[in-house]
């Protein structure tokens, strides 16, 4: 693979094992240059937390691996989260057929390299780039840089996830596969208040969400919402037993540690928005979101207490009810989940790409992802019908 401009001027690839060796405010400004719409997960410090915490390890099998691109004079202008994997866990976008298929076929699937923020399914930029008039081209050189590594490693293949659109489509160009999928969102119309988002409902939806929040807290519990200082090691504690309660019956193992989310507090405090729920002086359940420059991440959520309708007023409702008041442009409540339809988050496309070394398993994949598309397209279609808002005359 090569790029189609000729280079404006020498650049260096470098491949580090970790943030320690990168500087903070030289990756930030290729990660996160516009305040405005400031994507957290990217951030040097939020990818230091998890390395500090020991997440990503040759033990948990994501093995740092970033790609640096520094110009002529050495400063960096370019970078990528990059990991080497001996598994396919923690991604959620799920491979685990083509390795299956490549193994039986008489193949190693792993190692691969994956270009991802561990553990977090949340869309935003991979190839991250400092603001320049060689930004797209250095762009070019990054992912050719990451082929490479593959190569040169003999790894199987080589994966971008959560990637934006643009991005996504830039490295088809470039001849990598192309795969999507789909999440839900909620977009803020410029609502004021919660009301005025029901009432761009129809009514039996409106009816239904009313008693959905109504319902959740009847039991005498109570909502706070905490940032910052405000969040201490106790209400960490607290969390971490919702975390790890979730943790353990959906995935088997929790991939963060209590260390995570002390150094998250300690580091990005006013990001995080902790949403924790009380009965009487007890915290009974808790989500966790992340601020970003112009969305509310979801993240996070359990409770050691069933209640109905709770998880929906904590991790929805009261999620949109803070989006509206910082207005901010939408929330994204993780991977997965139809219910969310009814409760006004709609369906959205998500994106990933891919490299394979091997060029009779590449056709094979790049034959299934054709339907493959054909068929999230059709879902989303169909699932947008559904939506709770009023239909249009």
């Amino acid at each position: 693979m090569s790029a189609s401009e000729e280079p404006q001027s020498e650049v260096v690839v470098k491949v580090v094992r970790g943030l320690d060796d990168v500087e903070p405010a030289a990756w930030d400004a290729c990660a996160t240059p516009d305040p405005a719409t400031r994507n957290p997960f990217v951030s040097h410090t939020f990818l230091k937390c998890l390395e500090d915490a020991k997440t990503v390890t040759r033990r948990s099998g994501w093995m740092p691996h970033h790609l640096l691109l520094e110009d002529d004079a050495g400063a960096l202008a370019a970078c990528m989260p990059c990991y080497l994997k001996a598994h396919s866990q923690g991604e959620y976008i799920f491979d685990y057929g083509w390795a299956d298929a490549f193994e039986r076929a008489g193949g190693s699937y792993y190692p691969k390299l994956q270009c991802a923020v561990p553990f977090t399914p949340v869309p935003g930029p991979r190839l991250l780039v400092r603001p320049s008039i060689d930004a797209a081209h250095n762009a070019r050189l990054l992912a050719a840089a990451a082929v490479e590594l593959a190569k040169q490693n003999a790894l199987s293949s080589l994966h971008f996830t959560f990637l934006t659109k643009p991005e996504w489509e830039d490295l088809g160009d470039l001849g990598f596969l192309q795969r999507t999928d789909k999440q839900f969102h909620w977009h803020n119309e410029g609502y004021d208040t919660f009301d005025a988002f029901l009432g761009a409902l129809a009514s039996r939806k409106r009816k239904a969400i009313r008693k959905e929040r109504a319902s959740a807290l009847d039991a005498g519990l109570t909502v706070s919402w905490l940032r910052g200082r405000d969040i201490t090691e106790a209400h960490w504690d607290a969390f971490f037993d919702f975390y790890q309660d979730t943790g353990a019956r959906k995935w088997g193992r929790p991939y963060l540690n209590r260390r995570f989310f002390s150094l998250l507090g300690e580091r990005m405090g006013e990001d995080c928005l902790l949403i924790m729920v009380a009965q009487g002086s007890r915290y009974i359940a808790g989500a966790l979101n992340i601020i970003g420059g112009d969305c509310l991440y979801g993240r996070y959520w359990g409770a050691l207490e069933h209640h109905p309708c709770l998880h929906f007023e904590v991790c929805y409702y009261q999620a949109v009810d803070f989006a509206i008041a910082e207005k901010l442009a939408r929330v994204e409540a993780g991977a997965q989940g139809e219910h969310k339809l009814a409760r006004g988050y709609v369906p959205v496309p998500t994106y990933s790409a891919h490299w394979i070394a091997d060029r009779n398993f590449r056709a094979a994949v790049a034959d299934y992802l054709e339907r493959e598309r054909e068929h999230m397209d059709y879902e989303r279609d169909a699932l947008a019908t559904f939506t709770p808002f009023k239909k249009a005359d």
